[in-house]
């Protein structure tokens, strides 16, 4: 019988191979590869071509939802299911807008990891209880709340211009955002003044609460304001 292959990707390394561990103990589940960064699920996936792509929402260079964007627009993608340290609404309603199979709470990931996988590779949509409970007695809008940041960045940035706007949050200089990208500072600056104009934003502060806000990086993730 073939195993169901699974991507990894997790940025703390202790919880990743507590992860591993749990999925050992299933014969029908085969961990083919971790990540530790956004850009190295895409690259990975990419590489591997696993059945089913576990993500991590904070992940640093690239956040969670954005590589499962990249991810989810090649030819054959994986079933990606999302882990995050939050339930709240505007994490699970980017999960729902951008296609991605499910949505688990990692308080619960240990009882019902395995379980969420075979859902997914099995092509239904898996939600944690307490997620899937909110959606059956009230569905999740897509829409933002009047008067709200905007939750859906995706509809207004590039993947490029995200990926600017999670280093420019993380505290990532200029300089250092184009190391990482492996473009120049000008292109860098260019980005972040389209983005800016995009937003109508216009200083790193605001740019780090829009980032926060709309769920590029989770509030728990500790950024350096410059």
């Amino acid at each position: 019988m073939k195993k169901i292959t699974v991507l990894l990707a997790e940025d703390h390394m202790i919880v990743r191979e507590g992860l591993r561990a749990l999925l050992k103990l299933e014969s029908d589940i085969e961990v083919i590869g971790e990540a530790e960064n956004g850009r190295q699920a895409v690259s990975l996936t990419g590489r591997l071509h696993p059945d089913v792509l576990v993500m991590d929402i904070a992940m640093p260079l690239l956040n969670g939802l954005e590589a499962a964007r990249q991810i989810l627009r090649t030819a054959s993608p994986p079933k990606v299911l999302i882990l995050s340290a939050h339930s709240d609404d505007p994490y699970v309603r980017q999960v729902i807008a951008l296609g991605a199979s499910g949505f688990l709470i990692k308080q619960t990931a240990a009882h019902n990891l395995s379980e969420a996988i075979r859902q997914v590779f099995a092509g239904n949509q898996y939600f944690s209880p307490a997620v899937s409970r909110r959606l059956t007695k009230e569905p999740i809008s897509l829409r933002p709340r009047r008067g709200s940041l905007p939750t859906q960045p995706v509809h207004l940035l590039s993947s490029r211009e995200m990926e600017i706007l999670q280093l420019i949050a993380e505290g990532k200089a200029n300089k250092e955002s184009a190391g990482l990208l492996s473009i120049s500072i000008k292109t860098v600056e260019k980005h972040r003044q389209t983005l800016m104009e995009k937003l109508n934003i216009h200083d790193t502060a605001g740019l780090t609460r829009y980032a926060i806000a709309a769920g590029v990086i989770e509030s728990s993730v500790q950024v350096t304001i410059v």
